[in-house]
């Protein structure tokens, strides 16, 4: 059964053994595709794909060999044809404080469980509004609107606010050619080892390499040779955004986290959290709790000059969030704006760089205001692994 599909999937770079094909005979001999088409293909995906990174080229194959087969799909054309008025004017978009601390307050499983009523309840195209699944509203569904949090449906990415995006391919972004995980931050990371110098310590190390060349040299009369110990000097502070918009890259940045955790290459490494920029105080968990945080003064006193300091963050807010007195500015523990923070691990920090999972903003100088303006205080690179590289790099040159 389906011997062409087997063909194709093999063609197409997808090294599917005969014991795995034997296998999904057997699935299907079994009912576990549950009678549906659906069923079917995560039946196939998950018993003929050894990789995520071969999801994307299983998808393609998929849909090339049953493209005549209809699909219900997660999100109706009729739908994503209403959201699909890139011509619609911004007098929908109406900010509402209260709309969006309501929005806060409800988890991701609530507005899943929305998005499933709304979507059968709903039947005429709708703009504006905090209810149905629209455009430029306060709605937790649709897209181009002001909520802090929701699904994207349909439309362009443009303040990333979304957790997840109704029908996206999500395995795209474990293709090869833009693969990002832990392995592979590691990997960049290891240029820190060059940091490890030789301490001011005497020669108890045995040097087998010069040993044997001075041994040669010597007319093979034993000589030996001993070298000073090393010994790992590499201190790094690491300060990551989290939440707003940094939610949208809370996979990308939990893998350099690890990669951060595990890599052994440094001698002391201390990781805090912050949202937007830094300000008073600083976190010792990404959820940002009150409890779990320490006065931003006394990590500048307490962590010495030497440390390498990576920011991690996007480096987009509300210019007054950066350079007005928005948060810990009225406790008289320090300075008044996020950008006079910023600074002063500047002047403390010798070695600082700046990793941004996002590019550039091209939607307005309002909001690349605050990009630039940090870019222009710490070497800025993308968070990528060629990114990563070259940032290492940029700490290596003292």
């Amino acid at each position: 059964m389906f011997e062409d599909f087997l063909y194709l999937l093999r063609r197409n770079g997808l090294n599917v053994s005969l014991t795995e094909w034997m296998a999904l005979m057997e699935g299907l001999e079994k009912g576990l595709h549950s009678a549906s088409f659906s069923g079917f293909y995560h039946l196939c995906r998950c018993l003929l794909v050894k990789s995520e990174a071969d999801f994307d080229t299983f998808d393609r194959s998929f849909l090339e060999y049953f493209r005549d087969v209809p699909f219900q799909q997660e999100v109706s054309q009729e739908l994503l044809d209403w959201l699909d008025k890139p011509g619609v004017l911004n007098e929908y978009a109406n900010w509402d404080e209260i709309q969006a601390l309501k929005n806060l307050g409800l988890s991701e499983e609530e507005i899943e469980q929305m998005l499933k009523e709304r979507m059968a309840e709903q039947h005429e195209e709708h703009n504006g509004g905090n209810y149905w699944v629209g455009t430029h509203g306060m709605s937790v569904f649709g897209n181009s609107g002001l909520s802090p949090k929701g699904i994207r449906v349909g439309g362009q990415s443009m303040y990333r606010r979304a957790f997840r995006v109704a029908g996206e391919r999500k395995f795209r972004d474990f293709r090869r050619d833009n693969t990002l995980d832990t392995r592979q931050f590691q990997v960049a990371l290891r240029r820190l080892r060059q940091y490890s110098g030789l301490v001011d310590l005497p020669p108890t190390e045995f040097d087998v390499d010069n040993t044997i060349q001075d041994t040669a040299e010597n007319g093979g009369v034993l000589k030996v040779r001993y070298r000073r110990p090393r010994e790992n000097t590499v201190k790094v502070l690491l300060l990551m955004d989290s939440g707003g918009s940094m939610d949208y890259y809370a996979q990308l940045c939990s893998a350099l986290f690890q990669a951060v955790s595990k890599s052994g290459h440094f001698k002391d490494l201390k990781t805090y959290y912050f949202h937007n920029c830094v300000y008073s105080r600083l976190y010792l968990a990404p959820t940002l709790l009150s409890r779990d945080s320490v006065p931003t003064n006394w990590v500048l006193s307490n962590l010495s000059g030497d440390y390498k300091v990576i920011f991690v963050g996007d480096a987009q807010m509300a210019p007054y969030e950066l350079l007005g007195g928005y948060y810990g500015g009225g406790s008289g523990d320090g300075p008044k704006s996020g950008m006079e923070w910023l600074k002063l691990f500047r002047t403390r920090y010798r070695n600082t760089i700046w990793l941004n999972p996002s590019p550039r903003p091209d939607w307005g100088e309002y909001w690349t205001q605050t990009y630039d303006t940090i870019a222009h205080v710490f070497p800025m690179f993308p968070l990528t692994v060629e990114g990563l590289e070259e940032a290492m790099k940029k700490l290596l040159n003292r």
